[in-house]
């Protein structure tokens, strides 16, 4: 089995005053929130919002931290000294924080993570920080699911790769249809993990799921 391209990975400098890659410059993102401002039917110079510009602008270096990082450096460094281990490795429960590209309202789930090692591992925080990295980008939760996926499959080489996603999308819950308590649940299973169905079972059985002899999402 091939492995997939790593979709969508950018780098954008940390630099908010540069126009290289024609990036607007803190003023004219702080000017353009004042416009937002205004067409909400609000004034932007009274007192309760006349900092609130600055605010959205520091909020949003926060929110979309991801573009600024490699996922691949995240994985760059890995340890062979296992003693031959070679069963499932997972990271459960990874809460993260997104944000809807087609609303840019919040997106609030949970990530699991496994792989099968082939020779060598990464340290457990790398893949909650590769988790933290696609979050930190305006999303959709299915391009969030592959991304994770096939980055860790790429760079990390494993016999296999398996990634579930839930999460509440606000763009549904606050407006729209308003349903609130919906979650969506994506998967995307890779190498062993969609391959053999007692390799996927394991995985969702550590993740307290039912996986059956297929799997979910993308």
């Amino acid at each position: 089995m091939s492995r997939p391209p790593i979709h969508h990975i950018y780098k954008y400098r940390k630099n908010m005053k540069s126009t290289d890659t024609g990036r607007p410059t803190r003023e004219e993102a702080e000017a353009a929130v004042r416009t937002l401002i205004r067409w909400t039917g609000d004034d932007p110079t009274r007192e309760g919002l006349i900092d609130t510009p600055k605010r959205v602008v520091k909020s949003y270096e926060e929110f979309f931290a991801g573009y600024a990082e490699d996922p691949r450096e995240i994985l760059s460094r890995t340890f062979e000294e296992v003693e031959g281990y070679d069963e499932v490795i997972a990271l459960t429960g990874i809460r993260f924080e997104s944000h809807c590209e087609h609303h840019m309202v919040p997106i609030i789930g949970t990530a699991h993570v496994a792989y099968l090692p082939d020779r060598r591992v990464v340290g457990i925080s790398k893949l909650a920080r590769l988790v933290e990295v696609f979050a930190k980008r305006l999303q959709i939760q299915e391009k969030m699911t592959v991304q994770v996926a096939d980055t860790l499959y790429e760079v990390l080489q494993p016999r296999g790769v398996a990634v579930v996603i839930e999460a509440a999308h606000e763009c549904m819950t606050t407006r729209g249809v308003h349903k609130p308590g919906v979650a969506m649940v994506t998967s995307r299973m890779l190498g062993l993990f969609r391959d053999d169905a007692r390799t996927r079972r394991e995985f969702f059985d550590l993740i307290g799921r039912s996986g059956g002899s297929g799997s979910c999402g993308v």
